[in-house]
């Protein structure tokens, strides 16, 4: 593919297909030939492909209004904020266009809070494996040494901690005094699917209480009922004081939002931070439709369902194969850790007909879209786990 797109700046690894239409949660390549759809977009295609209410409200507010500037009052950004606030049990909301902006607000909350409060050089509790995104500063926040290689100096004012091990963050807090928020996905993405424990949760939260700290939760790949419930978090029956979404909040329209508390919601001020694209009106009707449509169709309970059917379903197929770590994760958020690299399942699912992804080298990730049923999970299982198995028992030989 690279071949014929010679003007395309090389920086992705494509896959040698290219897709040209799709439906609920199958898609078609340029040959016609039929793909089953487990990757959503990368947790961004919420209500799958063409989606019968989704497409037609999109083409009624393009007719209308595509973009108009923040100089003016935004309706429809009101009402996604009242709705996101009513299910989330924040205060306010901040638009903005992907998951590396919300994520950048969300850093400029804490230092901008952290200056209140007399602190020069504030700094924020980050984890290793984490991802954040790939402008320098979120780069800097992300845990990954291969992505930031060729990129330094990165950005200051990050403690690094393992996830998990409330003690070191503990030690963390009494070595660096100017610590003032901690920043976590509540399920790891890219770091592959690894879930903070919920009770870790609760002392993380405890711990910000003590210390007057900022909890900011990216929940940019597990949150917008991906896991069975709004909000990842909401597994903890905690409260964040931030939190960070895209991708699914505008099933397939660029959209991100930055959600704050009571401790959060007044930090920024006018002229503190902006945005051109973030809250033009049809990244606000792809997110309102979104939340509607997966309320009217019950696609949290659908979630949670068919994401348990299609993991213990995989548990129970790989249980005992050599090579393969474990199974985890919540709802339609699923990975399956190998015990070596396994980039080539990427292109063997492919070519037998399923899309998925592998991270951190040795997880395969299965994202589909929350519209997935239970004879596509099987259908999941029935292509995949001969796959794994087949990949296992070649790089044992």
């Amino acid at each position: 593919m690279s071949a014929s797109m010679p003007h395309v700046m090389n920086t992705y690894g494509r896959l040698p297909i290219a897709l040209s239409h799709g439906r609920g949660c199958e898609v078609w390549d340029t040959r016609g030939r039929r793909y089953l759809d487990a990757l959503g977009g990368i947790a961004v295609n919420t209500l799958g492909h063409d989606h019968p209410k989704l497409v037609p409200a999109l083409q009624e507010q393009i007719a209308k209004l595509i973009h108009c500037s923040n100089y003016y009052e935004s309706p429809l950004q009101e009402r996604l904020a009242t709705t996101l606030c009513e299910l989330s049990g924040l205060d306010a909301a901040f638009f903005c266009s992907t998951g590396l902006e919300a994520n950048e607000a969300a850093l400029k909350i804490a230092r901008k809070y952290g200056h209140d409060r007399g602190i020069d050089r504030p700094e924020i509790i980050v984890f290793e494996k984490a991802f954040h995104g790939r402008s320098i500063a979120t780069l800097s926040a992300t845990g990954n040494p291969k992505v930031q290689a060729g990129f330094g100096p990165l950005v200051e004012g990050f403690v690094r901690v393992p996830l998990n091990d409330i003690e070191a963050m503990r030690q963390a807090a009494g070595e660096h005094p100017n610590v003032v928020a901690v920043m976590l996905e509540t399920i790891q993405g890219e770091g592959g699917i690894r879930p903070a424990r919920w009770d870790y949760l609760r002392e993380v939260r405890q711990l910000c209480d003590e210390k007057g700290w900022l909890l900011m939760l990216d929940e940019v790949q597990c949150g917008i009922g991906r896991t069975g419930k709004w909000f990842a978090y909401q597994w903890a029956g905690i409260l964040p004081d931030v939190v960070q979404l895209a991708k699914g909040l505008g099933s397939g329209v660029p959209v991100g939002a930055v959600l704050a508390g009571p401790r959060a919601k007044d930090v920024l001020g006018p002229g503190n931070h902006g945005t051109t694209f973030g809250g033009n009106p049809l990244a606000m009707r792809a997110g309102i439709e979104t939340l509607d449509i997966m309320v009217a169709e019950g696609l949290l309970q659908n979630a949670a369902g068919v994401g348990k059917h299609l993991k213990t379903a995989l548990q129970t197929a790989l249980a005992g194969v050599p090579g393969v770590v474990e199974v985890r994760g919540e709802g339609l958020m699923l990975g399956i850790e190998l015990d070596r690299p396994c980039g080539v399942i990427l292109t063997r699912a492919m070519e037998a007909g399923l899309l998925l992804s592998v991270t951190a080298d040795s997880v395969v990730r299965l994202l589909p879209s929350l519209i997935f049923t239970r004879a596509q999970a099987d259908e999941v299982v029935t292509t995949l786990v001969p796959l794994i198995k087949t990949f296992l028992s070649e790089s044992r030989a």
